[in-house]
C-alpha cells in the first residue's frame, strides 16, 4: 500500500513537473471557463490549454480516494470521467461508486457560452453505503455535461449500451476540508515517526557492543579463598547459640525450669525489686547456685 501511494505522489510531482506552472499558481476556473474551454475540447478530441485534469473513472473510487489521483489541487480536484447508464436502453446515469453512491441535490443550473447554453451543472452529495440508508458524507461533486438533446446524445453514445457520455468533467471538494486536514495530521505522524526512529538509530549507535563486554563482569572474585576451607569461627561472646546447641547443655534441664514460673511472676510489679527478687528464687536460680553455675541476670 505505501509503495503504490508513493508512485501515485511521483506521478502526480512527474505531471506538475511537465505542466511548467509558474510559481503561485492557482487552477481555480469559472464554471463557463470549465466547460468552453476544457469540456468542449475533451468531447471534441482537441488538447485543453493546459492538461491539468486527470482522465479517472470516478465511479469506481469512493471520492476520499481521488485526491491522490488528480494531477493538481489541495482543496479542490478536477476529473473527466466517463458515465454509463443505469439501464441499458434508458437515460438514467448509474450513480453507484465505490461504497456508496452519488445523489442529485438541488436543480440543474445551465452553463452559459457566447449568448448560449455550451452546458448543464449538476451538483451530487456522496453517500456511504446502500440506497435509501445511506449515510451522507461531506464530499460534494459538481458535474459539468454537454448540452445536448436527449436523442442526439444517445444516438452518439450507441442506443442499448451501458455508456451514456464518453466524457463529463467533475469538480471535487470536501466541505469541510477534512481530506487536507487528515493529510497534514499523517504529515505530522509521519515526521514524528522518522525524528524518532532517528533518534533510536544514534542511541543505538553509542551503546557498547555485547561481544566487546567481558563475561566475567567480577574477576577478582576469583581469587577469594573458598568457605569450605575456613574452619568454624567460635561464637562472639553474648551471641544465642541455636536451639539444638542449648540442648547440649544437659545440667541446665533443659525447659523444665519454665513449669516453675507462676504467670503473676511474669507481669511487671508495682516495686520492680520485689520482680527481680521473685526471679532469684525461680526454680532455675535454686539450681544455677549449688552448682557454681552463672546467674541468669
Amino acid at each position: 500500500m505505501a509503495a503504490v501511494q508513493q508512485q501515485q505522489q511521483q506521478q502526480r510531482r512527474d505531471a506538475e513537473a511537465e505542466l511548467n506552472l509558474p510559481p503561485g499558481f492557482r487552477f481555480h476556473p469559472t464554471d463557463e471557463e470549465l466547460v468552453a474551454h476544457y469540456l468542449c475540447a475533451r468531447a471534441a478530441g482537441r488538447r485543453p490549454p493546459v492538461s491539468i485534469i486527470a482522465e479517472v473513472d470516478l465511479y469506481r473510487f469512493d471520492p476520499w480516494d481521488l485526491p491522490e489521483r488528480a494531477l493538481f489541487g489541495r482543496r479542490e480536484w478536477y476529473f473527466f470521467t466517463p458515465r454509463d447508464r443505469k439501464y441499458p436502453n434508458g437515460s438514467r446515469p448509474n450513480r453507484a461508486a465505490g461504497s456508496g453512491y452519488w445523489k442529485a441535490t438541488g436543480a440543474d443550473k445551465p452553463v452559459e457560452h457566447e449568448g448560449r447554453t455550451a452546458g448543464i451543472k449538476k451538483a451530487l452529495v456522496f453517500y456511504h453505503g446502500k440506497p435509501p440508508r445511506g449515510v451522507k458524507t461531506e464530499w460534494i461533486m459538481h458535474e459539468y455535461r454537454l448540452a445536448e438533446a436527449g436523442g442526439a446524445r444517445a444516438k452518439k453514445s450507441g442506443a442499448g449500451t451501458l455508456r451514456l457520455d464518453d466524457w463529463v468533467l467533475c469538480r471535487l471538494y470536501n466541505k469541510k476540508n477534512e481530506w487536507e486536514k487528515m493529510q497534514q495530521q499523517k504529515e505530522k505522524e509521519k515526521k514524528a515517526m522518522e525524528s524518532e526512529a532517528s533518534l533510536s538509530h544514534s542511541h543505538s549507535d553509542t551503546r557498547t557492543p555485547e561481544s566487546e563486554i567481558d563475561d566475567d563482569p567480577f574477576p577478582e572474585l576469583g581469587s577469594l579463598p573458598a568457605f569450605d576451607d575456613m574452619g568454624a569461627a567460635p561464637a562472639p561472646a553474648g551471641v544465642v547459640l541455636p536451639k539444638e546447641e542449648v540442648e547440649d547443655f544437659g545440667d541446665l534441664g533443659g525447659d523444665d525450669w519454665l513449669a516453675g514460673i507462676n504467670l503473676d511472676d511474669l507481669q511487671m510489679p508495682g516495686d520492680a525489686a520485689d520482680f527481680y527478687g521473685s526471679m532469684l528464687v525461680s526454680p532455675m536460680a535454686a539450681k544455677m547456685e549449688p552448682d557454681g553455675g552463672f546467674p541468669f541476670f
